[in-house]
């Protein structure tokens, strides 16, 4: 396979000067931190963590426990992607347990993807090197801080599998297309857009080491052959189990959704994605010095690169900038393009191969302090959200098995508190709206707002719980408890609020420690304070209380 010599800055550098580059320290130490993260903080300020691992529990074996019998059922005909993680759940999770099982899979979403592209690194440019150090910084970003962990895991997977596709691509073609027809009925089954980040690899990986194949017409024609097979193959699993599926993701719901990044400030701040975890000014000083150190490599010409993938990087980045926000019920979907761009950009490109002792040197320091520095932030937040994870599970000590339980939240006059950096992510998203799922394998409760869609999810709540269930909830203010108006406006996204007083047994307050911007402590009448854990507070609902609020609190009219 041609590739693209590496230049040498300096012609006259005597050999035994050039220093040898050896990253394997770093990424094992890296994986032993990230697992000694997951190990120590059961629920970290993960987003969509604590629903899953609620999720995860059920389908474990907890879903046979009462009452659940009568509340769930699972359906696997609902839905053809995005269950990797429920297959596990309800094959490896009765062997190993639910929290074994879910603090793995947060593991491998966690180290998967920079270890996937270190893999395409060493299989493209044959060799360790400290850049593929840097990589493992993406391990942290938007998406990950989100807990889209099957789309993670689906990320690593892609990566994996194309290192295994550039190995067989000038082997017999009928064995290439086979493992991508297989490869593609497991990266479709875990998330489909995982699919479709190996496709973009693979496509890039047809192209060739340099742009010449452009400049022909046979290589072209070559060149379209290739990318037809290839993308043929990998579109047949996901058409065959779409023919199958008995709903796509919000069936029922509003169309398309569409919702966009309408501005180039919203599209600036979408790209930042690939690298945002609580506190974006900090992300992106940690980062700055391996961005510098790309730069400087270009600028000095010591610099490989791969020419297909940084066609199919530019791809990606143009997505990232025209994908919608939201989509077919489906959340931030265009936070999953930049990161797919990182994670291609860093693996196609190979800064500083020639360096002196010295150099290197050098080099290492700079990119592990950036790299450990980073995952240090992380682990600095994921230790402050531990009170408040154990603030909800002492809550829901005092919530009997059966028991309905009613989530809100305290809206904060101000996000960026660092106090509290764990509890906000990317710009002003709350991290902590699914903790109080977790009364489901705690307390063997019912909670309105566990994931349960048609076309991402094979659980589904069956009748007449149905009717007090979301697909995929929020976690709504309290004010809209005290304000009328702010009831009206939230029924349609939430419309287990109508009645709450009698279709409820306890209300499970978040973020309980920061008064609410609209409403402050203030609760309605009727409303007996069980437990207060200081994050997280426990009303049990007194259901001979009229519904209607006595008098409508100052805050209600800037609520709205």
């Amino acid at each position: 396979m041609d590739r693209i010599a590496a230049p040498v800055h300096s012609a006259a550098r005597p050999e035994e000067l050039v220093a040898r580059q050896d990253s394997t320290i770093a990424i094992i130490a890296f994986v032993a931190l990230a697992a000694a993260l997951v190990v120590l903080f059961r629920f970290p300020p993960v987003l969509d963590y604590a629903n899953h691992y609620a999720r995860i529990w059920l389908l474990s074996g907890g879903i046979g426990e009462q009452p659940f019998p009568e509340i769930y059922a699972i359906d696997w005909n609902r839905t053809f992607t995005n269950v990797g993680i429920d297959l596990l759940a309800i094959s490896v999770g009765p062997l190993v347990g639910a929290d074994r099982l879910a603090r793995a899979l947060l593991f491998l979403a966690i180290v998967l993807p920079p270890l996937g592209a270190i893999g395409l690194h060493r299989a493209l440019f044959g060799g360790r090197h400290y850049w593929q150090i840097a990589m493992l910084s993406l391990g942290w970003c938007a998406t990950m801080i989100g807990g889209f962990i099957n789309f993670q895991i689906g990320l690593g997977m892609a990566l994996f599998f194309a290192c295994a596709d550039l190995r067989l691509q000038r082997r017999n073609p009928v064995l290439l297309f086979a493992w991508r027809l297989a490869a593609a009925v497991l990266l479709t089954v875990m998330h489909i857009f995982s699919l479709g980040f190996y496709m973009a690899i693979v496509c890039g990986l047809e192209f060739s080491w340099r742009f010449d194949i452009v400049r022909s017409k046979a290589g072209l024609m070559r060149l379209a052959g290739r990318l037809a097979l290839a993308i043929g193959a990998c579109a047949l699993p996901p058409l065959a189990l779409y023919l199958r599926t008995t709903a796509l993701p919000n069936a029922g719901g509003d169309g398309l959704g569409l919702v966009w990044n309408d501005g180039v400030v919203l599209v600036a701040m979408n790209l930042f994605s690939a690298i945002t975890t609580y506190v974006p000014m900090v992300d992106v000083v940690l980062v700055l010095p391996l961005i510098l150190i790309g730069t400087r490599a270009v600028r000095a010409g010591d610099i490989r690169m791969h020419a297909g993938l940084a066609v199919a990087a530019c791809g990606l980045l143009l997505l990232s900038c025209v994908a919608p926000l939201h989509m077919l019920g489906t959340g931030w979907i265009s936070w999953r393009f930049p990161i797919m761009t990182a994670l291609v950009a860093m693996a196609m490109v190979c800064p500083f191969a020639n360096l002196t002792r010295r150099q290197a040197l050098l080099l290492a320091l700079v990119v592990n302090l950036a790299v450990f520095g980073r995952a240090g932030w992380i682990g600095w937040n994921w230790w402050l959200a531990q009170q408040d994870a154990a603030a909800v599970e002492t809550v829901l000590k005092k919530v009997p098995a059966g028991a309905v339980v009613l989530p809100l939240g305290h809206e904060p006059e101000m996000v960026g508190d660092f106090a509290h950096t764990n509890r906000h992510f990317a710009w002003g998203l709350d991290t902590f709206r699914h903790l109080p799922t977790l009364a489901v394998p705690f307390s063997n409760a019912f909670v309105p707002t566990l994931f349960t869609a048609k076309g991402k999810q094979p659980l589904s709540v069956l009748p007449p719980w149905s009717e007090i269930a979301v697909p995929e909830g929020n976690l709504v203010p309290i004010s809209v408890l005290s304000c009328p108006d702010m009831m009206q406006q939230y029924r349609g996204y939430a419309p287990y609020l109508s009645d709450w007083r009698r279709r409820f047994d306890f209300i499970l307050v978040a973020n309980a420690d920061i008064p609410d911007r609209h409403v402050g402590d203030l609760m309605p009448a009727g409303l007996m304070l069980i437990e207060d854990a200081g994050f997280a507070k426990l009303y049990a609902i007194d259901k001979a209380v009229p519904a209607a609020p006595l008098s409508v609190p100052a805050g209600c009219a800037t609520a709205l």
